[in-house]
C-alpha cells in the first residue's frame, strides 16, 4: 500500500527551480517575492461551453507547476479566475464582435447565469477527471465589477485611458513599453495593427487601443451601471482587477496558453503596471499549442475534443494527462487517437507493475538515486518527459519492489496518476482468488504443471496475472 506523507516533509531545504520565463526570453532561477510563498494566476474558461482538451493542456501544466513548488515546500496560493462576461470574440465572417456566453444563452433558450453555471459545473468536474487540484479561489468575472471600475476610475485619473461615447479605452502610445512580453512593440505598429482585429470599433483614437469598459448595446441582457453608463468590462481587464485583488499589485507567476500572450496577457501588463506603477508579474510561464492531427483545433475542422469525448470512446482520462506529459510543456503537442492509445497502454503498463509491488512488505526507504535525479528534472523547467524517463527506468531497475512502490508514490505527487489509488484497489484480492493461487502453488509444488497453467488463465479470468518469482507467486493487476 502507498503511504501519503506531507509534501513539506519530503523536501527539506529549498531547492533551486529554473523556470523559461516570456518575459525575459530565457531560463531563470525561481525566486520568489515573499520567501517561502508563491503567488500563481491562471487565466481560466469561459463558460459558453466544454471546455476542449487543448485548454486543458494548458491547465494541466499549471497544474504541475503547482505541484512541482509544493514538492519543493512553497506554500502556494492558486487562482484561476472564470470568465462569465467580457470576452468578446471575432466573427470569422463579417468580422462582428459577439458575447459567447449570451449567444449561447439565446441559442438555448437559457439565461446567461445558467449557461455560466452550467459550463462552469462540468469544467471542475473535468478538472477532477484530470486529476487537477482545485485552485485556491476561482473568481467569477461577474462578481469582481466594482474591483474592475475602481481599475478602470485611476487609469483614467492618471490619463492612461479616455471616454468615447459610453466606452473606455486604454491608450496603448501612453504606456511607452507596451510589447515586451510579445515583442509587438510600438515601433512595430503595421505588425501591432495586424494583429488587434478591431474592425467594429470606429470610436478609438488609435486601432491598437484597446476596450476597458464597453458600452451596452441596446437589449443588452448581460450589463452593470457605471459612471460612463450601462455597460460590461473588457475581458483583459477582468483578469488584472481579479489576480490584483487576490495575490496583490506585483505576484511571482501568471500562466496561460501561447495564444494568450497576445494581446491578453501584453494588455494586462499594460493597465496593471499604468494603474500600480509597479511590475505586474515576475515570471510569466506559457504552454504551447495542442494540435490535432497536425492542424490547430477549430469548430470547422472538426477536430475539438473534450473530455468527455475521451471517456465516451472508453479511454481513462488520465491517460490524456499522461500523453501531456510526454511533451514539454513549451513545445507544441500533436494529439491523435492513436497516440492517446499509446499513453493509455503506457499508463496501464505501470499500474500493473505498482498492483505487482503492493504484495511487498511496506517500507519508507525509496530509492534515493532517482528521487534526486526526479527532482532535478521537475526543477529544471518542469522537464516531464525527462521525468517519465526517470520513472521508467526505476521500474525496469534491480530495486526491490517495496523501494520503487516507496518512490512511485512521491513521484505521483506531481504526476498526478492516481498510483495510490491503484495500490490500493491491488491490495483488494477476493477469497476466490486466493484459494485459486493456494491450489496453484500445491500443483506446482507438485511438478502438475499442467494444472498450475489451467488455474493461471483461470486467475487471469478474474482480472489478475500470476508471475512467478524466488520469492514465489506475485498478482499483476490486468487493468
Amino acid at each position: 500500500m502507498v503511504t501519503k506523507r506531507a509534501i513539506h516533509d519530503t523536501i527539506v531545504a529549498m531547492n533551486d527551480i529554473f523556470l523559461t520565463n516570456t518575459l525575459t526570453r530565457k531560463k531563470e532561477k525561481f525566486v520568489p517575492i515573499k520567501k517561502g510563498q508563491v503567488g500563481i494566476y491562471i487565466c481560466g474558461p469561459t463558460v459558453y461551453r466544454d471546455i476542449h482538451i487543448g485548454n486543458f493542456r494548458t491547465y494541466i501544466m499549471a497544474d504541475i507547476l503547482r505541484r512541482v513548488l509544493t514538492y519543493n515546500g512553497y506554500k502556494v496560493k492558486h487562482i484561476k479566475n472564470i470568465t462569465d462576461v467580457g470576452h468578446m470574440r471575432i466573427e470569422e465572417e463579417g468580422g462582428a464582435a459577439f458575447d459567447p456566453v449570451i449567444v449561447e444563452a439565446l441559442k438555448q433558450g437559457k439565461t446567461p447565469q445558467e449557461i455560466a453555471e452550467t459550463y462552469t459545473k462540468q469544467f471542475f468536474a473535468d478538472e477532477k477527471r484530470l486529476n487537477i487540484l482545485p485552485a485556491n479561489i476561482y473568481p467569477r468575472a461577474s462578481d469582481h465589477i466594482r474591483e474592475m471600475i475602481e481599475l478602470i476610475k485611476v487609469l483614467l485619473e492618471k490619463d492612461y485611458a479616455y471616454e468615447a461615447n459610453g466606452t473606455i479605452y486604454f491608450n496603448v502610445k501612453k504606456f511607452v513599453s507596451y510589447g515586451k512580453l510579445s515583442g509587438n512593440t510600438l515601433n512595430k505598429i503595421d505588425k501591432l495593427l495586424e494583429a488587434v482585429r478591431v474592425a467594429t470599433e470606429t470610436d478609438k483614437k488609435e486601432t491598437a487601443d484597446f476596450a476597458l469598459w464597453k458600452k451596452a448595446e441596446k437589449g443588452r441582457t448581460l450589463k452593470w451601471p457605471s459612471p460612463w453608463g450601462e455597460g460590461f468590462p473588457g475581458w483583459h481587464i477582468e483578469c488584472s482587477a481579479m489576480s490584483m485583488k487576490y495575490l496583490g499589485t506585483s505576484f511571482d507567476v501568471h500562466t496561460g496558453g501561447e495564444d494568450n500572450i497576445f494581446p491578453h496577457h501584453e494588455d494586462e501588463i499594460a493597465q496593471s503596471e499604468a494603474a500600480t506603477g509597479k511590475k505586474f508579474v515576475n515570471y510569466w510561464l506559457h504552454g504551447g499549442f495542442l494540435l490535432v492531427d497536425g492542424k490547430k483545433m477549430a469548430r470547422r475542422e472538426g477536430n475539438v475534443y473534450t473530455v468527455s469525448d475521451i471517456i465516451e470512446r472508453g479511454y481513462n482520462p488520465l491517460s490524456f494527462r499522461y500523453l501531456c506529459l510526454t511533451a514539454h510543456y513549451r513545445s507544441r503537442l500533436n494529439f491523435t487517437w492513436d497516440s492517446l492509445v499509446a499513453a493509455e497502454n503506457a499508463l496501464s503498463n505501470l499500474y500493473r507493475e505498482i498492483s505487482l509491488y503492493v504484495s511487498e512488505s511496506k517500507t519508507n526507504i525509496g530509492c534515493a538515486e532517482y528521487e534526486e535525479r526526479f527532482l532535478e528534472a521537475i526543477n529544471d523547467d518542469l522537464d516531464m518527459p525527462r521525468v517519465l524517463s526517470v520513472v521508467w527506468e526505476l521500474v525496469r531497475s534491480p530495486y526491490p519492489p517495496s523501494a520503487k512502490l516507496e518512490s512511485l508514490s512521491k513521484f505521483d505527487q506531481i504526476l498526478g496518476l492516481d498510483f495510490e489509488k491503484v495500490a490500493k484497489e491491488s491490495k483488494k484480492v477476493s477469497s476466490e482468488i486466493k484459494q485459486l493461487m493456494a491450489k496453484r502453488e500445491e500443483a506446482r509444488a507438485a511438478n502438475d504443471f499442467a494444472k498450475a497453467d489451467t488455474l493461471r488463465k483461470k486467475i487471469k479470468a478474474l482480472g489478475y496475472e500470476v508471475v512467478d518469482t524466488n520469492k514465489g507467486q506475485k498478482l499483476k493487476k490486468i487493468i
